[in-house]
Protein backbone atom coordinates (compact mmCIF):
# COMPACT_ATOMS: atom_id res chain seq x y z
CA UNK A 1 0.00 0.00 0.00
CA UNK A 2 1.44 3.77 -0.92
CA UNK A 3 0.82 6.29 1.07
CA UNK A 4 -2.43 6.75 2.66
CA UNK A 5 -3.77 10.68 2.55
CA UNK A 6 -6.30 11.68 4.69
CA UNK A 7 -7.60 14.14 2.95
CA UNK A 8 -10.99 12.44 1.94
CA UNK A 9 -10.77 9.73 4.72
CA UNK A 10 -13.62 9.29 7.67
CA UNK A 11 -11.28 8.28 9.87
CA UNK A 12 -12.50 6.80 13.72
CA UNK A 13 -9.75 7.41 16.46
CA UNK A 14 -11.36 5.77 19.56
CA UNK A 15 -9.88 7.52 23.23
CA UNK A 16 -9.89 10.64 20.79
CA UNK A 17 -10.75 13.30 23.05
CA UNK A 18 -8.30 12.16 25.78
CA UNK A 19 -4.47 12.95 26.54
CA UNK A 20 -2.75 10.92 23.34
CA UNK A 21 -5.69 11.08 20.80
CA UNK A 22 -6.51 14.97 21.69
CA UNK A 23 -2.89 15.43 19.78
CA UNK A 24 -3.07 12.42 17.44
CA UNK A 25 -6.27 14.47 15.80
CA UNK A 26 -4.08 17.26 15.94
CA UNK A 27 -1.40 16.02 13.87
CA UNK A 28 -4.19 14.53 11.94
CA UNK A 29 -5.89 17.73 11.18
CA UNK A 30 -2.14 19.32 9.77
CA UNK A 31 -1.44 16.20 7.58
CA UNK A 32 -4.64 17.09 5.54
CA UNK A 33 -8.00 15.09 7.54
CA UNK A 34 -10.74 17.14 7.77
CA UNK A 35 -12.17 18.09 11.13
CA UNK A 36 -15.38 16.99 10.30
CA UNK A 37 -13.97 13.47 8.84
CA UNK A 38 -13.11 13.03 11.90
CA UNK A 39 -14.61 10.46 14.58
CA UNK A 40 -14.60 10.84 18.15
CA UNK A 41 -16.65 8.46 20.33
CA UNK A 42 -16.92 9.22 23.94
CA UNK A 43 -16.80 6.44 26.52
CA UNK A 44 -19.63 8.07 28.39
CA UNK A 45 -21.78 7.65 25.24
CA UNK A 46 -20.16 4.46 23.33
CA UNK A 47 -19.12 1.77 25.51
CA UNK A 48 -16.45 -0.26 23.07
CA UNK A 49 -17.10 -2.99 25.08
CA UNK A 50 -20.44 -4.01 23.76
CA UNK A 51 -19.65 -5.88 20.55
CA UNK A 52 -23.18 -3.74 18.66
CA UNK A 53 -21.13 -0.31 19.49
CA UNK A 54 -17.62 -1.37 17.85
CA UNK A 55 -19.83 -2.65 14.83
CA UNK A 56 -21.68 0.67 14.38
CA UNK A 57 -18.86 2.51 14.98
CA UNK A 58 -16.97 1.51 12.38
CA UNK A 59 -19.30 1.66 9.72
CA UNK A 60 -18.44 3.69 6.66
CA UNK A 61 -15.03 4.61 8.18
CA UNK A 62 -11.63 4.64 6.20
CA UNK A 63 -9.02 4.21 8.86
CA UNK A 64 -8.96 3.33 12.89
CA UNK A 65 -6.67 4.63 15.48
CA UNK A 66 -7.71 2.81 18.38
CA UNK A 67 -5.98 4.74 21.29
CA UNK A 68 -8.99 4.14 24.20
CA UNK A 69 -7.70 1.93 27.04
CA UNK A 70 -8.43 1.28 30.59
CA UNK A 71 -5.26 2.51 32.26
CA UNK A 72 -3.29 3.30 35.09
CA UNK A 73 0.22 3.59 37.28
CA UNK A 74 1.27 0.60 39.29
CA UNK A 75 -0.86 1.17 42.24
CA UNK A 76 -3.55 1.14 40.00
CA UNK A 77 -3.12 -1.71 37.90
CA UNK A 78 -2.23 -3.64 41.05
CA UNK A 79 -5.50 -3.00 42.53
CA UNK A 80 -7.63 -3.54 39.00
CA UNK A 81 -5.87 -6.60 37.04
CA UNK A 82 -9.05 -8.13 36.29
CA UNK A 83 -10.81 -5.29 35.01
CA UNK A 84 -7.67 -3.82 33.26
CA UNK A 85 -7.22 -7.46 31.65
CA UNK A 86 -11.17 -7.68 30.57
CA UNK A 87 -11.37 -4.00 29.30
CA UNK A 88 -8.74 -4.01 26.89
CA UNK A 89 -9.02 -7.12 25.54
CA UNK A 90 -12.35 -6.88 25.05
CA UNK A 91 -12.18 -3.49 22.84
CA UNK A 92 -9.39 -4.27 20.59
CA UNK A 93 -10.43 -7.84 19.60
CA UNK A 94 -14.37 -6.64 18.64
CA UNK A 95 -12.91 -3.31 17.32
CA UNK A 96 -10.58 -4.99 14.83
CA UNK A 97 -13.01 -7.74 13.79
CA UNK A 98 -16.01 -5.22 13.47
CA UNK A 99 -13.66 -3.10 11.63
CA UNK A 100 -12.67 -6.29 9.39
CA UNK A 101 -16.30 -7.02 9.02
CA UNK A 102 -17.25 -3.31 7.80
CA UNK A 103 -14.34 -3.68 5.34
CA UNK A 104 -12.19 -0.42 6.93
CA UNK A 105 -8.77 0.12 4.80
CA UNK A 106 -6.64 0.27 7.58
CA UNK A 107 -6.48 -0.40 11.08
CA UNK A 108 -3.58 1.34 13.63
CA UNK A 109 -3.45 -0.54 17.10
CA UNK A 110 -1.65 1.39 19.83
CA UNK A 111 -0.50 -1.12 22.22
CA UNK A 112 1.85 -0.33 24.94
CA UNK A 113 5.78 -0.93 26.58
CA UNK A 114 4.32 -2.89 29.34
CA UNK A 115 3.76 -5.79 26.77
CA UNK A 116 7.78 -6.69 26.68
CA UNK A 117 9.37 -9.28 29.01
CA UNK A 118 10.02 -8.32 33.07
CA UNK A 119 13.45 -8.82 31.68
CA UNK A 120 14.41 -7.62 28.67
CA UNK A 121 17.75 -7.25 26.94
CA UNK A 122 18.08 -3.00 26.76
CA UNK A 123 17.77 -1.48 24.51
CA UNK A 124 14.33 -3.35 23.92
CA UNK A 125 13.64 -4.47 20.26
CA UNK A 126 10.76 -5.98 18.46
CA UNK A 127 12.07 -9.37 18.00
CA UNK A 128 12.63 -9.35 22.06
CA UNK A 129 8.93 -8.98 22.44
CA UNK A 130 7.78 -13.06 23.32
CA UNK A 131 10.67 -14.13 24.92
CA UNK A 132 9.36 -13.45 28.60
CA UNK A 133 6.63 -12.98 30.60
CA UNK A 134 5.59 -8.98 31.30
CA UNK A 135 6.52 -7.28 34.95
CA UNK A 136 3.80 -9.03 37.19
CA UNK A 137 2.46 -5.49 38.44
CA UNK A 138 1.23 -4.05 34.85
CA UNK A 139 1.21 -8.04 33.38
CA UNK A 140 -2.79 -7.87 32.63
CA UNK A 141 -2.89 -4.76 30.71
CA UNK A 142 0.35 -5.50 28.39
CA UNK A 143 -1.28 -8.71 28.03
CA UNK A 144 -4.41 -7.63 26.77
CA UNK A 145 -2.86 -5.01 24.42
CA UNK A 146 -0.47 -7.43 23.09
CA UNK A 147 -3.50 -9.55 21.97
CA UNK A 148 -4.33 -7.11 19.35
CA UNK A 149 -0.55 -7.86 17.63
CA UNK A 150 -1.70 -11.72 17.13
CA UNK A 151 -5.43 -10.62 16.14
CA UNK A 152 -3.87 -7.80 13.87
CA UNK A 153 -0.89 -10.37 12.38
CA UNK A 154 -3.84 -13.25 12.15
CA UNK A 155 -6.29 -10.91 10.29
CA UNK A 156 -3.37 -9.62 8.01
CA UNK A 157 -2.87 -13.70 6.98
CA UNK A 158 -5.75 -15.20 6.62
CA UNK A 159 -7.71 -12.12 5.48
CA UNK A 160 -5.73 -9.41 4.20
CA UNK A 161 -6.61 -7.04 6.42
CA UNK A 162 -4.38 -3.99 6.77
CA UNK A 163 -3.74 -3.42 10.74
CA UNK A 164 -0.42 -1.92 12.02
CA UNK A 165 0.35 -2.50 15.82
CA UNK A 166 2.99 0.47 17.65
CA UNK A 167 4.53 0.46 20.83
CA UNK A 168 4.63 3.53 22.47
CA UNK A 169 7.22 4.19 25.66
CA UNK A 170 5.61 5.89 28.41
CA UNK A 171 4.05 9.29 27.44
CA UNK A 172 4.32 12.42 29.32
CA UNK A 173 3.12 16.16 28.62
CA UNK A 174 0.14 18.89 28.58
CA UNK A 175 -3.23 17.32 29.53
CA UNK A 176 -2.08 14.55 31.20
CA UNK A 177 -3.52 12.78 34.16
CA UNK A 178 -2.61 14.61 37.20
CA UNK A 179 -5.13 11.87 39.50
CA UNK A 180 -2.84 10.56 42.32
CA UNK A 181 -4.91 7.72 42.37
CA UNK A 182 -4.63 6.71 38.37
CA UNK A 183 -1.58 8.85 37.43
CA UNK A 184 1.39 7.39 35.89
CA UNK A 185 5.20 8.84 37.37
CA UNK A 186 5.89 11.96 35.76
CA UNK A 187 2.59 13.95 36.68
CA UNK A 188 2.04 12.14 40.16
CA UNK A 189 5.89 13.90 40.98
CA UNK A 190 4.76 16.84 39.32
CA UNK A 191 1.70 17.22 41.72
CA UNK A 192 3.01 16.00 44.44
CA UNK A 193 6.05 18.59 44.55
CA UNK A 194 3.77 21.12 43.58
CA UNK A 195 1.06 20.83 46.37
CA UNK A 196 4.09 20.00 49.20
CA UNK A 197 5.29 23.58 48.12
CA UNK A 198 1.41 25.08 47.90
CA UNK A 199 0.71 23.43 51.77
CA UNK A 200 4.09 24.27 53.54
CA UNK A 201 5.77 20.96 53.93
CA UNK A 202 8.91 19.90 53.17
CA UNK A 203 8.41 16.45 52.53
CA UNK A 204 7.30 14.00 49.52
CA UNK A 205 6.64 10.54 49.63
CA UNK A 206 8.02 8.41 46.71
CA UNK A 207 7.30 5.14 45.75
CA UNK A 208 9.99 2.10 45.55
CA UNK A 209 13.64 2.19 45.70
CA UNK A 210 14.42 4.89 42.49
CA UNK A 211 16.81 2.09 41.19
CA UNK A 212 14.23 1.14 38.40
CA UNK A 213 14.89 3.20 35.01
CA UNK A 214 12.68 4.65 32.93
CA UNK A 215 12.14 5.84 29.30
CA UNK A 216 9.71 9.22 28.50
CA UNK A 217 8.18 10.25 25.52
CA UNK A 218 6.50 13.70 25.05
CA UNK A 219 2.76 13.71 23.81
CA UNK A 220 3.10 15.57 20.96
CA UNK A 221 5.72 13.56 19.09
CA UNK A 222 3.71 10.27 19.88
CA UNK A 223 1.42 11.69 18.06
CA UNK A 224 3.26 12.40 15.14
CA UNK A 225 4.59 9.10 15.36
CA UNK A 226 1.41 7.12 15.50
CA UNK A 227 -0.03 9.89 12.55
CA UNK A 228 3.34 8.75 10.17
CA UNK A 229 3.02 5.50 10.85
CA UNK A 230 -0.83 5.36 9.48
CA UNK A 231 0.19 7.44 6.69
CA UNK A 232 3.25 5.33 5.35
CA UNK A 233 3.72 1.65 7.35
CA UNK A 234 2.43 -1.06 6.18
CA UNK A 235 3.81 -4.26 7.51
CA UNK A 236 2.67 -7.09 9.92
CA UNK A 237 6.18 -6.45 12.40
CA UNK A 238 5.57 -4.26 15.59
CA UNK A 239 7.07 -0.85 15.81
CA UNK A 240 8.70 0.64 19.21
CA UNK A 241 8.20 4.59 19.67
CA UNK A 242 10.28 5.89 22.03
CA UNK A 243 12.70 8.87 21.94
CA UNK A 244 15.96 6.40 22.63
CA UNK A 245 16.78 7.99 26.41
CA UNK A 246 16.93 6.06 29.65
CA UNK A 247 16.86 7.80 33.16
CA UNK A 248 16.64 6.17 36.93
CA UNK A 249 13.28 7.10 39.07
CA UNK A 250 15.79 8.56 41.18
CA UNK A 251 17.43 10.83 38.87
CA UNK A 252 13.64 11.89 37.32
CA UNK A 253 12.39 12.55 41.14
CA UNK A 254 15.74 14.74 41.78
CA UNK A 255 14.93 16.42 38.39
CA UNK A 256 11.52 17.46 38.85
CA UNK A 257 12.03 18.37 42.16
CA UNK A 258 14.30 20.70 40.96
CA UNK A 259 12.63 22.06 38.30
CA UNK A 260 9.69 22.67 40.65
CA UNK A 261 11.74 24.45 43.20
CA UNK A 262 11.21 22.06 45.61
CA UNK A 263 14.02 21.50 48.35
CA UNK A 264 12.55 19.58 51.19
CA UNK A 265 13.39 15.84 51.94
CA UNK A 266 12.55 13.20 49.45
CA UNK A 267 11.55 9.99 51.43
CA UNK A 268 11.30 6.66 49.71
CA UNK A 269 8.74 3.79 50.38
CA UNK A 270 10.66 0.66 49.57
CA UNK A 271 7.81 -1.97 50.47
CA UNK A 272 6.04 -0.32 47.37
CA UNK A 273 7.14 -1.94 44.12
CA UNK A 274 9.45 -0.67 41.63
CA UNK A 275 7.99 -2.26 38.35
CA UNK A 276 9.94 -3.18 35.73
CA UNK A 277 13.67 -2.82 36.33
CA UNK A 278 14.75 -1.02 33.42
CA UNK A 279 13.53 0.58 30.06
CA UNK A 280 14.77 2.11 27.25
CA UNK A 281 14.01 1.14 23.47
CA UNK A 282 15.64 0.93 20.73
CA UNK A 283 13.34 2.97 17.83
CA UNK A 284 15.82 2.74 14.50
CA UNK A 285 12.76 0.51 12.94
CA UNK A 286 10.66 3.96 13.44
CA UNK A 287 13.09 5.86 11.99
CA UNK A 288 13.53 3.11 8.85
CA UNK A 289 10.13 2.48 8.04
CA UNK A 290 8.43 5.64 8.06
CA UNK A 291 11.56 8.93 9.07
CA UNK A 292 9.51 9.04 12.83
CA UNK A 293 12.34 10.77 15.28
CA UNK A 294 11.55 12.21 18.45
CA UNK A 295 12.28 16.26 18.56
CA UNK A 296 11.56 17.57 21.94
CA UNK A 297 14.33 16.74 24.44
CA UNK A 298 13.07 16.00 28.14
CA UNK A 299 13.85 18.82 29.85
CA UNK A 300 11.75 20.54 27.84
CA UNK A 301 8.77 18.71 27.70
CA UNK A 302 9.24 18.68 31.35
CA UNK A 303 9.17 22.43 31.61
CA UNK A 304 6.23 22.35 29.35
CA UNK A 305 4.27 19.93 31.43
CA UNK A 306 5.14 21.96 35.20
CA UNK A 307 4.08 25.18 33.17
CA UNK A 308 0.80 23.40 32.00
CA UNK A 309 -0.33 21.43 35.60
CA UNK A 310 0.87 25.00 37.18
CA UNK A 311 -1.77 27.27 34.93
CA UNK A 312 -4.39 24.68 35.03
CA UNK A 313 -5.04 23.89 38.38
Amino acid sequence: MSDMHFEDKIILVTGGAGFLGSNVVKHLITSGAKKENIIIPRSRDIDLRVWENCLSVTKGVDLVIHLAASVGGIGYNMNNPGSLFYDNAIMGIQLIEAARQNSVDKFVAVGTICAYPKFTPIPFREEELWNGYPEETNAPYGLAKKMMLVQAQSYRQQYGFDAIYLLPVNLYGPGDNFNLDSSHVIPALIKKFIDAKEIGSDKVEVWGTGAASREFLFVDDAARAIVLAAQKYDKPDPVNIGSCMEITIKELVDLIAELTDFEGEIIWDTSKPDGQPRRMLDVSVAEREFGFKAKVGFDDGLKKTIEWYTQQR
